[in-house]
């Protein structure tokens, strides 16, 4: 293991099972997705809409595949519902991951979202404004009051910045973390450069805050067109804008080093939404297993 790490590397199911496209690997069962991530070399993975909804059950599946549950997608509505009802449904999240045996909550604030749209084109345009200022103040402090609660309970809430959704690209991140003191940050890797960030840049200016990793590499080709032509986040995924380590545009070593640098503990999950189809699950499982364990030792 290189030093400075100490990490545990998971796979996310949507490899498999896309959760907003799922005509995309819906022939490809709960039960072959989990042994072949065991089978690829994985320790751990995220929720699936397949998976149990009990937290209890979710851990005795996932004990009997040798996995277990690094977090799971929350979607809040901070900006357009009354906290009351988020603080709701976030506790349900939350009681179901601690039971599960997670210790990271990922959460990503959905008002206006249209990345399960297919008609809606993405947005790539920095600096426009998607909220006003009092919903934004709404979304900023309702995540600190529910990281706050996941705090009295050790665990975390890492923030997932996602193509399609109110807070996606740097400067976005930015306001964030400069708004927030509890709130932690997934660093996406592959969101950040869709959206046309540095990941590594992101992880040099808010390193200390990241509490969840997902690597997901880019097809810097795909994501051009994506641009040009002004498509959806499904025909961008359809195309195969995503992929996994080491087999993509990103260049993962030197983000590798500064999370050896900053002394991460945590948990790195592969993910790529493609189309089982096209891109065969388990030999992508593989593939980015390999090139993490080649490139940064673990």
């Amino acid at each position: 293991m290189r030093k400075g790490l100490a990490v545990e590397v998971g796979a996310q199911p949507i490899n498999w099972c896309n959760d907003d496209f799922r005509d995309l690997g819906a022939s490809i069962s709960l039960e072959q997705c989990l042994s072949e991530m065991r089978e690829a070399g994985y320790v751990g993975t995220e929720l699936g809409h397949r998976f149990p909804q009990g937290g209890a059950a979710v851990r005795a599946l996932l004990e009997r595949y040798g996995l277990r549950l690094a977090s799971g997608w929350h979607s809040t509505f901070l900006a357009s519902r009354p906290y009351a009802d988020e603080q709701v449904s976030f506790d349900a999240h939350l009681a179901r991951l601690r039971t599960a045996g997670s210790c990271v909550a990922i959460v990503a604030e959905c008002t206006h979202a249209i990345h399960s749209d297919g008609s809606r084109p993405l947005r790539f345009a920095s600096g426009v404004e998607l909220l006003d200022e009092d919903a934004w103040k709404r979304v900023y402090e309702g995540l600190d009051r529910l990281a706050e609660r996941a705090a009295a309970l050790e665990m975390k809430v890492a923030y997932h910045p996602h193509m399609g959704t109110v807070i996606q690209d740097q400067r976005d991140v930015d306001r964030l973390m400069a708004r927030t003191k509890v709130l932690s940050l997934l660093l996406d890797t592959g969101h950040l450069a869709f959206a046309g960030a540095d990941p590594l840049e992101v992880l040099r200016a808010h390193g200390p805050r990241v509490a969840h990793v997902h690597l997901k590499n880019i097809r810097p080709a795909v994501v051009e067109e994506v641009r040009a032509k002004r498509l959806s986040f499904e025909a961008a995924v359809r195309a195969g804008a995503f992929t996994v380590p080491g087999d993509g545009g990103i260049d993962y070593r030197p983000i590798f080093e500064h999370l050896a640098t900053l002394g991460y503990s945590g948990w790195w999950i592969v993910e790529a939404e493609q189309d089982p189809a096209k891109a065969n699950p388990l030999e992508y499982a593989i593939r980015g297993r390999r090139y993490i364990r080649e490139t940064a030792g673990v």
